[in-house]
């Protein structure tokens, strides 16, 4: 699913002002914007949902001939799964056109809204929504654009019981009237990826039941994790690579988000403990102190660091479209392939994810074509939809990814096993991850509050400046670029 190259269709006076910013390029051969924190937006949601950004030329799906559905996205994933669904509904009777805008310098947003907007025969009947942002188009600035998904005439509540969807994906993608407006394909509750041979030398054991209990899996608590840190630093090893392997983490963890109910910027403890987290990491020579998305982080991937790193935390898609490209190999025993395992987190968490929206203002015409597509991509348990092939890698064939889906139903009845990670069955970890994860601390605005936290916790981590100080130029930032004012 996740191709070398995404296509850019425009139309119009869009093509000149967004054209430019669509040619960035990921680091990683394949994440969710909130890297935005640590690079460009773009870079991770690029190894979350696609692979390396290239403008390419751009082909609308062929379908029937009772008119055209218009899907607005940011990767090439969701077209590629729709050209797969009119392949296995030769009967479908629209045909698809997909306009693909890089988030690279914020280009898809802006783009998205104008178009919704506008309205007219070129407006978005589908749309996406990355974690990063996608609460804007469900509870946000845009969500009264949003069409809840029963007025599709699904019956929603019967279906996400049957198909087993995590809370955390419901509630992200439900409006302020609590109605579904959106659901995710993939499910990105997180666990933690180590190194079995770390684990062996370390500990003793490379099981990865036993390394959950060592690290404090499922205990919603940091202490064995920092014993277990302890021990790897007297070995010579470092816990994580940097302090952004933790913060996913942390950040999607917390009790509450970054805005009160007044709209005011707050600080959740245990977003603030991350302060300290980072400077312990850097003091305590626990990481080798690397930003996520650049060269040393990848380095550490394939054991190429200043010291080995045990692991990384992270749901199934860091495995297949980070870890395993930059691992130095392609087969068990070339660089670090099939020396890892997956192990519960301390603490449930989940990290990127992509949301399907339809837009209320579509023609009425479409709605139930609107609604195949919807159902067949988000819900559909059957062995023909898209959660089963997807899970199973049988999409383009046999042989294909395996990954973590929207369904708990449909990976309780796949297979996840990997030989990257040793022949170990990644669903038995992921299924309980997603379940413990919490959806109800992001706002629409987290992608630029992420970046201007995540640079005042390096800069106080590196010494250049004390805590009160960094807090107080977090608090600045903030209200400098989004206009938000700190609670008292």
């Amino acid at each position: 699913m996740k191709k070398k190259a995404f296509a850019v269709l425009l139309t119009g006076a869009m093509a000149a002002s967004v054209l430019s910013a669509c040619g960035g390029t990921a680091p990683a051969p394949a994440a969710d914007n909130v890297a935005s924190e640590t690079g460009t937006a773009a870079e991770e949601a690029d190894a979350e949902t696609s692979a390396e950004e290239e403008t390419a030329e751009a082909a609308p799906a062929s379908g029937g001939g009772a008119g055209t559905i218009n899907l607005w996205t940011f990767t090439d994933e969701v077209p590629g799964m729709v050209d797969h669904f009119l392949k296995d509904h030769p009967d479908f009777p629209y045909k698809v056109n997909s306009t693909i805008i890089a988030t690279t310098d914020g280009a898809y947003q802006p783009a998205l809204d104008q178009a919704l907007q506008a309205g007219g025969a070129e407006q978005p009947d589908i749309y996406c929504a990355e974690s990063a942002f996608v609460l804007k188009y469900t509870k946000g600035d845009m969500q009264d654009f949003a069409m809840p998904y029963k007025d599709l005439g699904i019956d929603i509540d019967a279906r996400v019981k049957e198909a087993d969807i995590a809370q955390y994906t419901v509630d992200i993608g439900s409006n302020t009237d609590g109605e579904i407006d959106a659901l995710g394909y993939q499910a990105t509750g997180g666990a933690f990826i180590y190194r079995r041979s770390i684990a062996k030398d370390v500990f003793g054991t490379d099981d990865p039941a036993e390394i959950s209990k060592i690290i404090g899996g499922g205990s919603g608590s940091w202490n064995k994790f920092w014993e277990a840190a302890k021990t790897l630093a007297d070995s010579g090893a470092a816990i994580v690579s940097g302090d952004g392997d933790i913060w996913h983490a942390v950040e999607n963890s917390s009790d509450t988000g970054w805005l009160n109910d007044a709209g005011q910027l707050q600080i959740d403890p245990k977003r603030e403990a991350f302060l300290d987290i980072s400077k312990d990491l850097t003091d305590n020579g626990w990481s080798n102190q690397t930003q996520d998305w650049q060269d040393a982080w990848f380095a550490d991937m394939k054991g190429e660091g200043s010291k080995p790193v045990f692991g990384f935390f992270g749901p199934a898609w860091l495995i297949n479209y980070t870890l395993a490209p930059n691992c130095g190999g392609e087969a068990v025993g070339e660089g670090t392939y099939g020396d890892w395992a997956v192990c519960d987190s301390p603490i449930g968490f989940f990290w990127g994810g992509t949301w399907i929206v339809a837009n209320k203002n579509m023609d009425t015409a479409k709605i139930d074509a609107v609604r195949q597509i919807i159902e067949w991509i988000t819900l559909d348990c059957t062995e023909d939809g898209l959660q089963y092939k997807w899970a199973n890698g049988t999409l383009n064939g046999e042989g294909g990814t395996k990954d973590s889906v929207g369904s708990g139903t449909v990976m309780a009845m796949s297979d996840g096993s990997l030989d990257f990670l040793g022949g170990e069955n990644m669903f038995d970890y992921f299924v309980p991850a997603n379940q413990y994860a919490n959806g109800k601390n992001l706002t629409q605005y987290d992608e630029s509050i992420n970046t201007a936290w995540r640079d005042q916790v390096r800069a106080y981590a590196a010494g250049e400046k004390d805590r009160d100080a960094a807090i107080a130029d977090f608090r600045q930032a903030v209200a400098d670029n989004l206009g938000i004012e700190a609670a008292q």
